[in-house]
């Protein structure tokens, strides 16, 4: 046969992923605190409020162990049409308008019953935990180039005051991470309340100033109708002030407490997500860009199913435009002993954090106990 005979291109692989349906849990998991307003519906006892809190930090980091992992990648041939694959999109625009379900009927069920404080202080904390959801939403639809979803991750976003994200996470972390100049990144030996008083105004400062530099190139004024921040941020003066006007003033600690609760799940993710890990100084003084090995990884098969592959952080960074549902797992990486929910329970107690990932983190491959491949707190560093 002649060499220059013409090959058939090989067939598109046509691949389906096996029990793809489980991703619904996804779409449906925001609607979890309604779970502890039906138990106090049903029972009467203000107890049962804390129903969801049980499932997040108890019945979850269970379920992760007794069902383990899954490090399946999907075909490398099928990726691209897996990207493609609309029914995995629909369902990050279907879980939008549950996160608003599910903060509005918490907030009515707060309204129009007989609560003590510390009823509706419960109650508060459960719906932040559904909003703090709505930022791991917004993570996933801010990452995409498509309008609607850009707009989706704005409103969405609104819910716990958190409008800044997009901005500060796309252009800030991203760029930063695993390097000291990142407020979002955890060092070794910082625990999360000290990093949280880091994380949370540093995110939105940085924020505000990549906000104001692109306006500012653009020509249009910070304070207008183009600031993406400000966009959202007007959302949630529009809905939390339109609850506090139709269900009084107990709406003012229930809203605030709920903001609250939803930034820390945030800042609990952040911190595991980077804990200690640092990218290489090239001699230029430039980072390398980010690898896979930049992100602590969690194959965790049900955590990963309602978090919308969150967990997959290792790929995320590598391709942050890529779909949840393309996320892929690799060997080596840095990986984490337990999904989310069961790190931020340790995680919320140091001297047993330090005690599990300091370890498990100068053990690292591009460690192996070398201080100077750590992301450190000891070592002097710049501003967020």
């Amino acid at each position: 046969m002649s060499p220059f005979a013409h090959t058939p291109p090989t067939p598109p692989i046509h691949w389906r992923e096996p029990g793809r349906a489980w991703w619904l849990l996804s779409a449906l998991y925001p609607l979890l605190p309604l779970t502890g307003v039906a138990a106090h519906g049903l029972s009467g006892s203000e107890l049962a409020l804390g129903l969801p809190l049980l499932i997040a930090y108890g019945l979850m980091p269970l379920a992760d162990w007794l069902v383990g992992e899954d490090d399946a990648n999907p075909p490398e041939s099928a990726l691209a049409a897996l990207q493609e694959d609309r029914f995995y999109r629909r369902l990050t625009w279907l879980a939008v308008p549950l996160h608003f379900l599910s903060l509005l009927a918490c907030a009515a069920w707060a309204g129009t019953q007989t609560l003590s404080f510390a009823g509706l202080l419960a109650l508060a904390v459960v719906a932040g935990l559904g909003s703090g959801l709505a930022l791991n939403t917004g993570h996933e639809l801010g990452h995409k180039r498509d309008r609607l979803e850009q707009w989706l991750a704005r409103v969405v976003l609104a819910l716990p005051a958190y409008g800044h994200f997009t901005v500060e996470h796309g252009q800030g972390h991203h760029r930063w991470v695993a390097t000291p100049h990142d407020c979002a990144s955890a060092r070794m030996g910082e625990n999360i309340y000290r990093f949280a008083l880091r994380e949370m105004p540093g995110s939105v400062v940085r924020a505000w100033r990549l906000e104001a530099e692109r306006l500012r190139g653009l020509g249009l004024p910070v304070f207008g109708p183009a600031n993406a921040v400000l966009q959202s941020w007007a959302l949630t003066l529009v809905l939390q002030g339109g609850l506090v006007l139709a269900l009084g003033w107990l709406m003012l600690p229930f809203l605030l407490v709920h903001n609250a609760v939803a930034w820390w799940q945030l800042t609990c993710a952040n911190y595991i997500e980077h804990y200690g890990l640092l990218r290489e100084r090239r001699p230029d003084g430039s980072w390398e860009p980010p690898r896979p090995h930049h992100a602590w990884n969690a194959n965790h098969r049900v955590s990963n199913r309602v978090l919308f592959h969150l967990q997959r952080h290792s790929d995320h960074h590598a391709n942050p435009s890529r779909r949840y549902q393309a996320l892929r797992s690799f060997p080596d990486l840095p990986s984490l002993p337990s999904g989310y929910f069961g790190m931020f329970v340790i995680a919320m107690l140091p001297p047993l954090w330090f005690r599990v990932m300091d370890p498990r983190l100068l053990a690292l491959p591009q460690v192996r106990g070398d201080l100077s491949r750590v992301n450190r707190l000891t070592e002097a560093r710049p501003p967020a």
